[in-house]
């Protein structure tokens, strides 16, 4: 399990202003049973997302920030894995969402971590929490919530802080989609008692069955926006056809030195 001294060796580069860590899905798992084990009485807060995420924080100064105040940042999205190697980091796979949920359900099954689900709609928490319990016998999932697809009162966001505070989770897992998920956890990790928080974007839909994923070699190889823009085309063009290109010129404006992002 990593230590403290090594948490903080945890290697990282900057992409378009924002604070990156090298690492893949091993070091991020011993990384969350640290914490867990090491240190429950803090709430550690991981980034896992990867050029939608930058774009948006280099569109936005605020949210990089934010971004930028999370414990840790998983990159996820073979564009970052890309830059990674150019900066000379041997790394071999990205840390997607759905395989860093995969991989934490095998090792809290054996060890009894607890995992709260929030977000995405009620119908989508119940085949989730099914699909995961038949996979991982022993997993102990201690709550799940689906929030109203509107802005909550003080009252209600205050009793939802609570239930998931009861529940004594060791991980909450957190699907509103970006950037409203790292804008809740900005703005509720001070009043959570829980270890460790991560945004998962639309991941719940995969571990639901509702949106089948991506075949592996196609997201090794780069290609998974074509299979997101066949299954999701109403909600994903703009991201594939607007947001990829014009990352691409951000970074080789970066990587060449022609431009410099703070």
């Amino acid at each position: 399990m990593v230590n403290e001294k090594s948490y903080n060796e945890i290697p990282f580069i900057s992409i378009l202003g924002v604070r990156v860590n090298m690492v893949e899905i091993p070091q991020v798992i011993d990384l969350m049973e640290h914490w867990i084990e090491e240190e429950p009485g803090k709430c550690h807060w991981i980034v896992n997302t990867g050029m939608h995420g930058l774009l948006e924080a280099h569109k936005n100064s605020e949210f990089k920030q934010i971004l930028n105040s999370a414990d840790f940042f998983a990159s996820d999205g073979f564009s970052v894995l890309w830059i990674a190697r150019r900066n000379g980091f041997s790394l071999e796979k990205r840390v997607t969402p759905l395989d860093l949920i995969h991989e934490f359900c095998k090792v809290a099954s054996n060890k009894g971590y607890k995992s709260f689900f929030y977000g995405d709609t009620e119908e989508v928490q119940q085949s989730l929490k099914a699909n995961l319990k038949r996979q991982f016998t022993n997993l102990r999932i201690v709550g799940t919530y689906s929030p109203p697809f509107r802005p909550l009162t003080p009252e209600e966001d205050e009793k939802i802080v609570q239930m998931i505070n009861k529940a004594r989770s060791d991980v909450l897992w957190v699907a509103l989609g970006l950037p409203k998920q790292e804008r809740w956890i900005f703005e509720h990790r001070d009043r959570l008692d829980v270890p460790v928080v991560v945004g998962v974007g639309a991941v719940f839909k995969f571990l639901s069955n509702e949106v089948k994923p991506a075949p592996a070699w196609l997201g090794d190889h780069g290609l998974e926006w074509i299979w997101r823009l066949i299954q999701e085309p109403r909600r994903l063009w703009r991201r594939v056809f607007i947001y990829i290109p014009h990352f691409i010129v951000l970074v080789i404006l970066e990587m060449s030195g022609l431009k410099k992002f703070d």
